[in-house]
């Protein structure tokens, strides 16, 4: 499958968000086929359209403390975190070229999320019920998204270095009392973001070709 990347490097959630409707308004005009977007964020919590604010552990002060902001956003799913370790992407696919199935597509972001870290040495799985990426029983990374017009949105974020997991501990990810890891906490050691994002790059194209 071909489509548009762009990696917009770390940058702020809102300014990514602006990236992504404009680029969904050219894939849903037929502009353009598809697109992936890379990029990496300043520190936020994203609440999904059902998230329930309790989900949020941390007070107020502490949020301001860290500088972390908390924004709701259209995607689906709960709460979660977003911050420089993770490698955040966004594929902005018109499924009426696809598959016009929500579950298809998440199924298939997984799948190339697992080919991309077995690659790397790391035996991920999914889990039946549960909608995302795991590592012996630790999540390794999230997904949601939003739907409109068989035009998707929002994405999905891997977890890459083991420090910025911590923050996870502000919240209750996805709603969930789960522990989260990182490719560094399974491989034990660093590993580049330039050849994570052409990992991925590679295996979402083979995943919805």
């Amino acid at each position: 499958m071909n489509f548009e990347a762009y990696d917009l490097g770390l940058i702020d959630f809102g300014a990514a968000r602006k990236k992504q409707l404009e680029v969904f308004v050219e894939v849903k005009n037929r502009r353009i086929s598809s697109a992936l977007i890379f990029c990496r964020h300043y520190p936020v919590i994203t609440l999904g359209r059902r998230t329930d604010i309790r989900n949020i552990l941390a007070s107020e002060k502490e949020l301001i403390d860290k500088k972390i902001s908390v924004l709701r956003v259209e995607r689906g799913g709960d709460a979660t975190y977003h911050g420089p370790g993770q490698l955040t992407v966004y594929p902005i696919f018109n499924l009426n070229f696809l598959k016009k199935d929500i579950h298809w597509f998440l199924r298939q972001l997984e799948s190339a999320l697992i080919k991309s870290l077995s690659g790397l040495g790391i035996s991920a799985v999914c889990l039946p019920g549960l909608t995302g990426v795991w590592v012996n029983k630790e999540k390794i990374a999230s997904i949601g998204i939003a739907v409109r017009n068989w035009v998707t949105f929002h994405g999905f974020s891997l977890n890459v270095e083991e420090s910025d997991t911590r923050n996870f501990r502000l919240i209750r990810p996805c709603g969930m009392d789960i522990k989260m890891t990182s490719i560094e906490a399974a491989l034990g050691k660093k590993i580049e973001f330039d050849a994570l994002r052409s990992s991925l790059k590679k295996e979402v194209a083979l995943c919805m070709t």
